[in-house]
């Protein structure tokens, strides 16, 4: 797992601004979705990845936990997979141009769909009443990449919490669009993973700073249990 790390000068930026280090503390889970993203084998099998991620079979248990919490707090569950297919050579032709033949043949056998390196995790805890979702691009909600924001929106969710793989690419990506598409938007600290601590506190650092939330995964299920209890108690 990776160490949080972030400067306390960005948590006081926060405060100054919000009022709190956590702007989106009261959480409904009706209105919640966790969106995970691209925990696929292409992403985390040396054998057969493209662009491994080491540190994320450690955030397994973690994103499992928080799954079920959710799911039974009154949310649900979204698993985004990262997908080649013929439309990217040309509405996405810069990232083909910006990697050699050799590397552009192995991402193009790793996420292509129903190639074994496009499937989830193995050990991941994925439900028949969960959503899987293919997205093109790195953001999972910008323009062209997938249908996930109408998806959220037709069952009515305006929250969405981000993890998986990795923190500063794909999943920093997803959650900056999803902020500028008017959703409350939280980077679960350690349900997301990078290739180092570095790059990963560097990556919530400024998703912080000015786009949203960050929380560890017991301070979400926490704050999931505390909205449940107040619902009970009205």
């Amino acid at each position: 797992m990776h160490k949080l790390a972030i400067p306390p000068e960005i948590i006081a930026r926060v405060e100054a601004r919000c009022g709190t280090a956590h702007p989106f503390n009261d959480l409904k889970p009706a209105r919640t979705a966790f969106v995970v993203i691209d925990m696929q084998l292409g992403f985390m099998d040396p054998a057969i990845s493209h662009a491994c991620c080491p540190m994320a079979e450690q955030i397994v248990p973690a994103i499992n936990r928080l799954a079920g919490a959710l799911r039974q707090a009154g949310g649900a569950v979204f698993w985004i997979q990262n997908t080649h297919d013929a439309s990217c050579d040309t509405s996405w032709s810069v990232m083909q141009r910006m990697a050699t033949p050799a590397a552009r043949a192995r991402r193009v056998a790793a996420m292509t769909e129903g190639s074994p390196g496009h499937a989830l995790w193995p050990t991941l805890d994925v439900r028949p009443e969960d959503e899987k979702v293919l997205k093109r691009r790195f953001s999972a909600f910008i323009q062209g990449s997938s249908d996930l924001p109408a998806r959220l929106r037709a069952r009515g969710f305006d929250t969405v919490l981000i993890g998986g793989t990795v923190t500063n690419v794909c999943c920093e990506s997803s959650a900056r669009d999803a902020m500028m598409l008017d959703f409350r938007t939280i980077m679960v600290a350690d349900a997301n993973a990078a290739m180092n601590d570095a790059e990963h506190n560097a990556s919530l650092a400024a998703f912080w700073n000015i786009f949203g939330d960050v929380m560890t995964v017991d301070h979400v299920i926490a704050r999931l249990n505390a909205s449940a209890a107040s619902e009970v108690a009205e």
